[in-house]
């Protein structure tokens, strides 16, 4: 009788209801597909049946650890190869962040550095836009005749043909790499820097320090955990990025883990490709699992006393204009001159050839031709692209419905139970896809999805596979962002609608989420704009009955056809933009607002 009641009580209560329901929710969409994952490393695929001689498809096998691992050549370039690659490429793209991320954000906190906000707007650009635009946009700079036997502007501006080692490979997946994420370390390292106590660093002027043995001895330790916690992140993301290594590695035969999985996904051995999946999400867990010990565990770096509001800034006397306008000047060739040469590279017909006789509109606007593209109309007269862009925002707006009402619901039922093993529970499994590079977490739902589970039908080619996927991935955000909103709101206030008998939905209608509308919209908005630039979650699990326009755009580019590649490209660039201001709207977001002057 008392067990009965005491789950009576419990179910009574909406947070304790939505924790099951969540419990139940999330532990089918993500532990299942990752078991699932992992069984499917051990069994025949019917596409293996050729290579695995006397087999049946399901069978029980360790042929595919044994080719990833214990194969000899095989083995290297299969997996060794690309692991050494994504390891390196990620340290070097992490070194360049965090240098250029770190000065800056210095310059801009510390120093009395010209144009500030602009600067610190500008510089954020980059992160905004989906990180394959600063690929393409080296690709049409630099480009030389080993792909297409075409040049890229460089060339036509200077006659010097690049070598293979700095068009692609190695090289500019490293620049480009550490080009996108460097706002991410600015974000990061100027936040802690603008919020730092003054006070330590004016001491130690009075005690007639040099600004080089203050930076050393006084901010540099303050910011340790900062860099390293950014280091950390970075390093994740550049290891799980697909787009930038398959744009510049794929002509000089330059793979790292996610093309590769890419390629073993689309052959004719996915067990292998299950493998590589299972390792990338094994790392990137171990690595964000080190990024949250240490951050808890370097607490002493923190300051207690009031924090003081008269900064010295460094002033850099001669050199303030000329440093400004190399800056400004870096900034404009990183940030816009690519949305530039995307325009320009969409109006030329014969790659290479910038001259005004070249230019042409049939990529936009032409009805199509045999000798063009195939026969492919311009993008503005292409009904596929048009199905493409509809099956983007579609997608992207049922996926940020999904995720930031679960996520707003998730919130809510996590800060109204803390302190239980339940709601810990919920809490590590909605932040759980965030530890799984995209493309191995398409390959799990890919694993799963393919055949009848439960009551569910073979999913693999519908659009709501897409949208199971996109809105588990996103559900980080959404969930961080209602955790945040519920946290800022002082539970007395639902308290009161109890006691005036307000039902439950009526409180979250009518009282919270009109209150922390800001905070909520935000947890709809960020997946939506995120869905909106994702390729490598979707590469894997797209059919040609729904196409999104990310993987128009590689497709596109996989067949040599530049200049509609550029044209989508830009396209995407704008629609991701336009909703981006739309979200500083509606929400107020900023990400550079308190690092800017």
């Amino acid at each position: 009788m008392k067990l009965g009641n005491r789950a009576a009580s419990f179910i009574r209560k909406p947070h304790n209801l939505i924790l099951v329901l969540l419990a139940v929710s999330l532990f089918f969409l993500t532990l299942v597909p990752l078991i699932s994952l992992a069984w499917d490393t051990f069994l025949v695929h019917p596409s293996e049946v050729m290579t695995v001689k006397g087999t049946q498809p399901g069978d029980y096998t360790l042929f595919h650890w044994k080719k990833v691992f214990l194969s000899g050549l095989t083995s290297q370039n299969l997996f060794w190869t690309p692991l050494w690659n994504t390891v390196l490429t990620a340290l070097a793209s992490c070194l360049i962040a965090i240098l250029l991320g770190g000065v800056l954000a210095w310059l801009v906190t510390r120093s009395d550095l010209r144009w500030k906000s602009f600067i610190s707007v500008v510089f954020i650009f980059p992160y905004v836009l989906p990180s394959w635009t600063l690929a393409m946009a080296w690709i049409n700079f630099f480009k030389n005749r080993l792909v297409g036997g075409a040049t890229g502007l460089f060339t036509a501006l200077t006659g010097i043909e690049t070598p293979d080692w700095f068009a692609y490979g190695f090289f500019p997946i490293v620049i480009v790499q550490g080009l996108h994420y460097a706002p991410f370390a600015y974000i990061l390292i100027g936040g802690i820097l603008r919020n730092m106590d003054a006070n330590l660093e004016e001491a130690a002027t009075l005690l007639k320090a040099s600004r080089f043995r203050i930076l050393r001895r006084v901010t540099l330790p303050i910011v340790t955990p900062s860099v390293l916690s950014t280091f950390l992140l970075v390093f994740s993301s550049c290891m799980s990025s697909f787009a930038v290594p398959a744009f510049l590695g794929t002509p000089v035969r330059f793979q790292v883990l996610t093309t590769q999985l890419y390629r073993t996904l689309n052959g004719l051995n996915p067990g292998y490709g299950y493998i590589i999946a299972l390792v990338m999400i094994l790392m990137g867990t171990i690595i964000l699992a080190a990024n949250q010990w240490f951050v808890g565990t370097r607490k002493s770096f923190t300051t207690v006393t009031g924090k003081s509001s008269n900064i010295s800034l460094v002033k850099l006397r001669l050199f303030r204009t000329p440093v400004s306008l190399v800056i400004v000047i870096f900034l404009a060739l990183v940030s816009i001159l690519p949305l530039l040469s995307f325009a320009l590279e969409s109006f030329i017909m014969a790659p290479g050839d910038y001259s005004v006789t070249n230019l042409t509109t049939v990529f936009w606007v032409g009805s199509g031709s045999v000798d063009i593209g195939g026969g492919e109309p311009g993008i503005l007269l292409n009904k596929y692209i048009w199905i493409g862009l509809w099956n983007s925002i579609r997608l992207s707006l049922v996926v940020a419905l999904v995720a930031g009402t679960v996520g707003g619901l998730a919130g809510y039922a996590i800060v109204r139970g803390r302190g239980t093993a339940l709601t810990s529970f919920v809490s590590n499994l909605a932040f759980f896809p965030y530890l799984m590079p995209s493309m191995a977490f398409g390959a799990i739902y890919l694993s799963l999805f393919s055949k009848p589970v439960l009551f569910l039908p073979p999913l693999y080619g519908t659009f709501a596979l897409l949208v199971m996927v996109g809105a588990v991935k996103y559900l980080p955000f959404a969930s961080r962002a209602g955790t945040n909103a519920m946290l800022q709101l002082s539970g007395e206030i639902e308290e009161a609608g109890v006691m005036l008998g307000i039902p439950w939905w009526k409180r979250m209608v009518r009282i919270i989420f009109p209150i922390q509308k800001a905070s909520f919209l935000s947890g709809y908005m960020l997946p939506f704009i995120s869905c909106m630039r994702e390729l490598a979650l979707f590469v894997i699990l797209i059919v040609p009955a729904n196409r999104v326009l990310t993987t128009m755009l590689f497709q596109y580019n996989e067949k040599g056809w530049n200049q509609y590649a550029n044209a989508i490209n830009l396209l995407i660039v704008l629609v991701v933009l336009g909703f981006n201001w739309a979200l500083n709207k509606a929400t107020g977001a900023s990400l550079d607002k308190g690092i800017g002057g």
